[in-house]
């Protein structure tokens, strides 16, 4: 199996049992190089994929805590080289698929020539790349492709519906479905019209579609239960680590158990 298709197998795989898979994110090398891949092994204790944010100085689509994790770890002196670098010689992957996030610069600087390999060797199965449209990923997504991996796509609530239809027809791994409009990390209830989005989304579709930003409780996860086949925790999973308390029992928690 190529290395993207096991992302929509592990999500697909989780939200059968009637609630959504649980795709984590962390920032790498935050809140300490030191402590990253005890950290990764913690979260993939209890994710079902896992996003690392490849920290970069002006991530525009994340809110204040995103941020600040990003900043803390570019002073430590993180980088993708690093982060590939960490990845591959861990002792023990998680189970849990191992996703990029990260904006286009810092790929764009390490080199898309020897990027995808190095990735794949890494144990990526996908990346996220939210500042890159769909119309000049080309390069990248066929980059990707040679080494098996998914470039996943992004929609959000105002996304036409034509345009929706595209990108959720032609992601990989699986379709972001951005919750509301704005930044990371802000605490929202779920309106009945964000379901609805959602579910137009899922009809698109041929891969799992993820809904992200805002998520930190299991009310909320539990009312996303048959619109969305999983559900992204990033700002409230990088506090948790920043405090120093136990991630996998925070993931745990938002399952209801």
């Amino acid at each position: 199996m190529q290395p993207g298709a096991t992302i929509a197998e592990a999500i697909r795989g989780a939200s059968s049992s009637g609630r959504p898979a649980l795709v984590a994110f962390m920032t790498a090398g935050f809140p300490g190089r030191a402590r990253f891949a005890a950290d990764l092994r913690k979260i993939g204790e209890a994710a079902d994929a896992i996003e690392i944010g490849v920290p970069f100085s002006d991530p525009m689509a994340d809110g204040m805590t995103i941020q600040r994790s990003s900043r803390a770890a570019l002073a430590e002196g993180v980088t993708l080289a690093w982060i590939l670098a960490e990845l591959a010689a861990l002792a023990k992957r998680p189970r849990a698929p191992l996703l990029l996030m990260s904006y286009l610069n810092p790929l764009l600087a390490h080199g898309l020539a020897k990027l995808p390999a190095e990735a794949r060797a890494a144990g990526i199965a996908g990346f996220i790349v939210p500042d890159l449209p769909f119309e000049e990923c080309a390069d990248m997504r066929a980059a990707l492709a040679g080494e098996g991996i998914a470039l996943v796509q992004m929609v959000t609530p105002v996304t036409p519906q034509a345009r929706l239809e595209m990108l959720a027809r032609e992601s990989q791994g699986f379709a972001y479905a951005v919750t509301m409009t704005g930044t990371t990390g802000r605490v929202v209830a779920v309106p009945d019209a964000a379901l609805n989005y959602l579910d137009r989304v899922r009809a698109a579709s041929a891969v799992p579609v993820c809904a992200g930003f805002g998520i930190r409780h299991a009310a909320q996860v539990a009312r996303l239960s048959g619109h969305a086949d999983g559900v992204i925790v990033g700002s409230a999973l990088v506090e948790v680590l920043e405090r120093g308390e136990d991630p996998a029992a925070f993931l745990r928690g938002l399952r209801g158990g």
